[in-house]
């Protein structure tokens, strides 16, 4: 990925000596001919395109940026109701993350969403072990986990 980046500044110099002009606006066209470049040659090389792993970061940090509008919105409706009507619990999360990064990126993001901590890991790591201030059904939760933030992890990292 790294070489990527460095090719695509590299055209995107070369176009600036191309057309004669040393700008900010042709840096940035060259960049993005840079960028197209190396999308169509991606079929013939066979590597990951690395322009497709920065969208996959941002689209995890508007993952999270959502999750946790959604999960202080919940906090909100359980602190301002006259009655605490919660089901606390401590829910085993089974993950296919393989690296020691991911799955604390994982935790790291769970604890950071309102109504829920990553309390412990298991000794293998591949089990994740989260309270959460609301737990009404266990296996939706896990399964919302495995479907959003896992997914989102893995797509930037894999």
């Amino acid at each position: 990925m790294a070489y990527q980046i460095l090719i695509n500044i590299a055209i995107a110099f070369i176009w600036m000596l191309l057309r004669n002009e040393a700008s900010l606006l042709e840096f940035g066209i060259g960049y993005i001919v840079g960028l197209l470049i190396l999308f169509f040659l991606r079929r013939f090389l066979k590597f990951r395109f690395y322009f497709s792993r920065v969208i996959a970061i941002f689209k995890l940090l508007f993952l999270f940026i959502y999750k946790l509008i959604l999960s202080n919105i919940d906090v909100i409706k359980i602190v301002l109701s006259p009655k605490l009507d919660i089901e606390p619990g401590i829910i085993a999360v089974p993950t296919k993350l393989k690296t020691d990064w991911e799955v604390t990126l994982l935790a790291t993001l769970i604890s950071l969403t309102p109504g829920t901590l990553s309390m412990n890991f298991s000794p293998d790591g591949k089990i994740l072990y989260i309270h959460s201030i609301h737990v009404p059904d266990k296996e939706a939760a896990i399964e919302e986990i495995h479907s959003s933030f896992e997914k989102a992890i893995m797509e930037v990292t894999h």
